[in-house]
């Protein structure tokens, strides 16, 4: 497992893009065993699970720093100093340390003499340098036209000691054309986090993580209690027949025990062993009999029920019987697509705002139905886009891993 440090010229609580990176990514490191560590030269240590060291000379506000470039060529010697007093830095504090991600810090001009410094890095191999590049001033006509000047010249050179990656291909192909090279770069995506974005609870991470949520096709979420009544039998076989189409869907049934129902563990046993015959036992995932593997159970509380609703696709309700539809009016109110059964409350609420299917209708034609409403919804579309490619810990299990693997 490589040890690995993310360098910036600032990180949180400073606001900003490339700083949100910083964090999201120290964290997908840590929480995938690697030691890591982040070096800044402003910010704070945000973070108790890893080292977050900053020093001045890495930032891009530092006055001495500021000052050489100014006219970096009229005084070469002094940028050399600080350029040399960045590289002693630098080397020191990565003895231990196999990979440094540079983010931005040699494209852009606010710290010549750092990235002048971490070329040299890579030249002595030091350590593996990995630029992640974002973005270059060259890119753009009115960038200042002091950096056209030789000393600059950093900015657009090369290395091939350096690993390069680019966070887009239309970047990969700005910065080929800016290099003057004819090699691929490595093209690795920006991510997004949704534990941090929606604020889930420690025990839905868990979940997550416990059953591969991130990597479904389709997650369908059913706020049910355990009762005969809500129908659960059909969602499985639902489960099923998506899943006979080649959909990895799963089924988070969040609905507690009937607290007034004397059968309700023998109905959860019929569910359990309805799965079991069907072979998509590892899809349903009953939060009122779940248990971590520490050992430990899930507490199907409000806030769980919030974090399932956030995370899924769609709420599905194939009811048999109800007098309301509560479910509903949650789902509506953070835009969570709808299918359920075409009962009067239901229709009531939903009006034509729900996909509805007839309690009479097969599962396949069910499982067909619903896809064809969601492929019709552009906002599912993103949605499932951006999990399946954007989310970090999928980018790091398919892009990233692979490529650190590859470094030599």
């Amino acid at each position: 497992m490589r040890n690995i440090a993310i360098l910036h010229y600032s990180c949180p609580p400073v606001v900003g893009g490339v700083e949100e990176v910083v964090r999201e990514q120290a964290h997908l490191f840590h929480r995938n065993y690697h030691p890591v560590k982040v070096i800044a030269g402003s910010g704070a240590h945000f973070s108790k699970d890893f080292d977050v060291e900053l020093n001045p000379l890495i930032g891009s506000r530092n006055p001495e720093v500021l000052d050489i470039q100014k006219d970096p060529a009229a005084d070469s010697r002094r940028l050399e100093v600080i350029a040399d007093k960045i590289y002693n830095y630098l080397k020191s504090t990565l003895s231990k340390f196999d990979v440094l991600i540079a983010h931005n810090v040699i494209t852009m001009h606010f710290n010549l003499p750092l990235a002048m410094a971490i070329h040299r890095l890579a030249d002595n191999q030091v350590i593996r340098v990995v630029s992640w590049n974002h973005d270059s001033p060259y890119f753009y006509e009115d960038h200042p036209v002091e950096i056209d000047r030789r000393a600059w010249s950093i900015l657009r050179d090369y290395n091939p000691d350096i690993s390069y990656i680019a966070i887009s291909s239309s970047r990969a192909k700005e910065f080929r054309r800016l290099y003057g090279i004819k090699e691929d770069l490595t093209v690795i995506p920006n991510g997004i986090d949704p534990v941090t974005f929606f604020h889930l609870d420690h025990s839905t991470f868990r979940l997550i993580m416990e059953n591969n949520l991130l990597e479904a096709d389709l997650i369908f979420v059913q706020p049910s209690r355990l009762h005969p009544r809500k129908n659960i039998e059909l969602s499985i076989k639902v489960i099923e027949a998506l899943h006979g189409l080649g959909i990895n869907a799963k089924l988070l049934l969040t609905g507690a025990y009937d607290p007034h129902g004397i059968d309700a563990r023998d109905y959860c046993n019929k569910l359990e062993n309805l799965a079991e015959s069907l072979n998509v036992e590892k899809e349903i995932i009953i939060i009122a009999d779940y248990t971590f593997k520490s050992g430990e159970r899930m507490r199907a509380d409000r806030i769980a029920m919030r974090d399932l609703y956030l995370i899924s696709d769609l709420l599905f309700l194939p009811s048999i019987q109800e007098g309301f539809g509560l479910p509903l009016l949650e789902a509506g109110m953070i835009k969570l697509p709808i299918a359920c059964s075409d009962i009067a409350p239901f229709k009531d609420i939903a009006g034509e705002d729900a996909c509805f299917f007839s309690l009479d209708d097969n599962p396949g034609k069910i499982a067909e139905n619903v896809l064809q409403f969601l492929k019709g919804m552009k906002p599912h579309g993103m949605y499932r886009n951006v999990i399946c490619n954007y989310v970090w810990d999928n980018i790091y299990t398919h892009s990233i891993k692979p490529f650190l693997e590859g470094l030599d």
